[in-house]
């Protein structure tokens, strides 16, 4: 069994006196069994010796690895360079002083190696434990601006502004962080509930310290983390990629969802296997009425995302299946009833072997319902950015699904409505995302367009094949 991997991420700037010390607890800290550690320091531009005394130290131990940036930047560009080089299956973040304990490190990932959190905060406010009893007013500050977050991000944690933060290393890797200095702290918090990830908090202990023992965050900084939390209160800029964040506006599109859903609700059986189920923007609609429910996908994330979404869902299992990977199909054994592939297919360069994989999971005469883009002709760089291959015609899916052992029963034409505003936005304005706002307005019309689309005389969006395995 491969040993998992801790990256602790320690911005460093002007602390000679405390990061040897630091570094030494960091290093002498209680880990669980079979977990092994990386020790990633940044200087941000120190002007005393600290970057020298790491360096010393990591001549010593193997564990560290340090970064030099060429000048001050702050807190927030350091741990960025730091998630940037993180190998782990884990990250937390431990400030270069001495205010809290890496001995508690076990405490904090808990949650994450229970598989019950994405991300853990560890509050200084919760009753445990022990801290220093120091300044009034910049408790009061603290808790203002947790609640000024909890706002925004309708969360309900006790220490927005902890130092201690533990994730999923391939989750902090897919967040955008633009904040140079302490606003890394409320941007992060945002970004993570905006995602709908799992947060906990675990009660640490804290021993801060004064402004004449080296204390550096201040008013200006307080005042910063208030901007960041009203820039980013309506933020959508949370995944670095494009495909992901069109996953996550789509997301929001709950009436276009339900239509996807009712359109080839007639066509399930009682055993069903989604392939390709992202964030489970379809999940949520045909999961309720089904007996077995198998959401799979290739991306941790998205696996991730649809634990937490479904956690309750008794007649629901994720698990991860590549649908260009014939060994990823042989443990259903053609016991599937239905096997629904919905704007998959296009992007699998070998789509053949792709649809000769989902023949495989069914059983004789079960079902596969697989949509895909139509019309090679709008294809653009919407497409490119969601990594699409191609976009087809009606004679290209049917003759690729019969030469993969399938009979078609029928092909749905759907959604002909957003075809102008697919060729506008990827043919000629060449867009890599859509609008937040589109989407939204969209959606709000969907009543009118289920009226209208069979209606409309222009070729459709996507087309929907029902097939029978013979």
């Amino acid at each position: 069994m491969r040993s998992s991997l801790l990256s602790v991420l320690v911005p460093l700037y002007n602390e000679e006196e405390f990061v040897a010390p630091i570094l030494e607890r960091v290093l002498e800290a209680p880990l669980p069994d079979g977990m092994e550690r990386e020790i990633l320091v940044v200087d941000d531009g120190s002007t005393d010796g600290s970057a020298e005394i790491v360096t010393a130290m990591a001549a010593e131990h193997p564990e560290i690895r340090l970064w030099r940036q060429e000048r001050n930047r702050g807190k927030g560009a350091a741990i960025r360079t730091a998630i940037e080089q993180a190998r782990g299956d884990w990250c937390i973040i431990q400030d270069s002083d001495l205010e809290y304990d890496p001995r508690e490190y076990a405490s904090v990932l808990r949650p994450l190696l229970e598989g019950k959190a994405d991300a853990v905060y560890g509050s200084r406010f919760m009753i445990v434990g022990e801290r220093r009893v120091l300044y009034f007013w910049h408790s009061v500050a603290n808790r203002l601006l947790t609640e000024m977050c909890n706002l925004v991000a309708d969360l309900n944690l006790t220490d927005m502004e902890t130092c201690y933060k533990a994730f999923r290393t391939s989750f902090l890797k897919s967040i955008p962080i633009r904040s140079d200095r302490f606003g890394i702290e409320p941007e992060l918090t945002i970004k993570t509930a905006r995602r709908q990830v799992r947060i906990y908090e675990t009660p640490i202990s804290y021993h801060g310290r004064t402004y004449e023992e080296g204390k550096k965050i201040g008013l200006k900084d307080a005042l910063e983390a208030v901007y960041i939390i009203l820039r980013y209160a309506f933020t959508n800029d949370i995944y670095k990629d494009s495909g992901p964040d069109i996953l996550h506006a789509l997301s929001k599109a709950t009436r276009f969802n339900r239509w996807m859903g009712e359109t080839i609700r007639p066509y399930l059986g009682e055993r069903v296997l989604e392939i390709g189920a992202g964030i489970g923007n379809l999940t949520r609609v045909l999961v309720p009425r089904v007996q077995c429910y198998v959401a799979a996908d290739i991306d941790g994330e998205h696996l991730a995302r649809l634990a937490t979404r479904f956690q309750h869902r008794h007649n629901l299992h994720i698990r991860h299946c590549d649908l260009a990977n014939p060994a990823d199909f042989t443990g259903f054994d053609g016991s599937m009833d239905t096997v629904i592939c919905l704007n998959v297919l296009e992007h699998m360069e070998d789509d053949l072997e792709s649809l000769r994989n989902i023949h495989s999971a069914l059983r004789p005469g079960g079902r596969a319902i697989v949509l895909v883009p139509h019309g090679q002709e709008i294809f653009g760089t919407l497409d490119t950015a969601l990594g699409h291959y191609r976009r087809y015609s009606h004679r290209e899916l049917t003759g690729k699904m019969e030469q993969s052992g399938f009979r078609v029963e029928r092909i749905l034409d759907f959604n002909r409505i957003s075809r102008p505003g697919w060729y506008l936005n990827g043919t000629l304005l060449k867009r890599t995302t859509l609008g937040a706002r589109q989407l939204q307005l969209f959606d709000q019309l969907v009543w009118l367009w289920r009226r209208i689309d069979q209606h409309l005389p222009w070729p459709p969006t996507s087309i929907i094949a029902v097939a029978v395995k013979v």
